[in-house]
């Protein structure tokens, strides 16, 4: 009985793209991909993130200058305002009635040279009282009055009222000197209040300072970390712009080198789909052997089964050292 048998053959341009696709994939896979062309990578910190992170370092603790100015003007505030108690004392002690001869006594104002000035002023009222009353004396001479009752009145009359004008120089000399000495105490007294206020006011002036500089200490941190958050913000957009180039690039240079990958992708796809097409039928009949071929085929296979079984016999007569036979 005739055997046929049949195949389908792709066209023969099917063919050869397919060849074609094979031959630039395995080209094409045989390189290895160089990855470090678009392998992530970070942008380095802005100049302006750098100086940010320098101005962060060099500022801690630069408020401590002013603290310790601080601290000094609070002291020497302190210090100030232990002094105005001297004044106080001393203005208290210009108060009272201001007797006595002690410290704030009335006498301890007074010029130390107006007894002096008294004793000088008397003794030049009493020069000239007494040219007076011997005017009077010679008058009495002049006039046949000496010694007589007449003079005796005049001179009696003009020593009561010397005496009693020397009295009144003297009273009014003293009085003057105590009203000297009263009003140079008030105006002590109010020196000493005066100094005392002025001691006060410095030591709240240095409290002020004190607290000024405080106000430094405080303000000088917080501009710090204005700055700092300002150059960081404007780093941190310049950085991501670095970042958002470095990207791109990487993203550009991973496009090209998966390129040909792609474009050999779209070619398999293509070449898939043409593949697809109809090929051509190959038909292959063989026919039924002849009365001939069929007693050569048989001949054949006993020949071929004889053949096996004279070299089984051979292989034993070798290995019993017997003389080999044919037939």
């Amino acid at each position: 009985m005739a055997i046929t048998q049949a195949s389908t053959l792709p066209q023969q341009f099917v063919s050869d793209l397919g060849q074609d696709y094979a031959t630039q994939l395995a080209g094409l896979t045989a390189v290895p991909l160089d990855t470090s062309r678009f392998a992530p990578s970070v942008a380095a910190q802005d100049q302006l993130q750098t100086q940010a992170a320098s101005l962060a370092g060099s500022g801690v603790g630069s408020y401590q200058p002013f603290l310790n100015q601080a601290g000094t003007f609070g002291t020497e505030a302190a210090t100030t305002l232990g002094g105005v108690s001297p004044f106080i004392s001393a203005a208290g002690a210009a108060t009272g009635t201001g007797a006595g001869t002690g410290t704030g006594s009335i006498s301890s104002y007074m010029s130390p040279y107006q007894q002096q000035v008294i004793d000088s002023t008397l003794s030049e009222f009493d020069k000239q009282a007494a040219m007076r009353q011997q005017n009077i004396s010679d008058s009495a001479v002049m006039t046949g009055n000496f010694g007589g009752g007449r003079e005796g009145v005049l001179q009696s009359e003009y020593q009561l009222g010397s005496d009693k004008n020397r009295a009144l120089l003297n009273n009014q000399m003293l009085n003057q000197g105590f009203g000297q000495a009263a009003g140079l105490r008030q105006q002590d007294f109010g020196n000493q209040l005066g100094l005392a206020g002025a001691q006060a006011g410095l030591s709240q002036g240095q409290l002020g300072l004190g607290a000024y500089q405080q106000g430094l200490a405080n303000l000088t941190p917080q501009l710090g970390r204005g700055d700092i958050a300002t150059l960081t913000d404007i780093g941190g957009i310049q950085q991501g712009q670095s970042q958002n180039v470095l990207d791109a690039q990487a993203q550009a240079n991973q496009m090209q080198a998966m390129e040909p990958y792609q474009r050999l992708g779209v070619y398999g796809q293509g070449v898939s789909r043409v593949g697809q097409l109809p090929g051509s039928i190959q038909q292959q009949v063989t026919p039924d052997p002849t009365g001939l071929q069929t007693a050569l085929g048989t001949a054949s296979v006993v020949g071929g089964l004889m053949g096996l079984g004279s070299g089984y016999a051979n292989q034993r007569a070798a290995a019993n050292f017997i003389q080999p036979t044919t037939t």
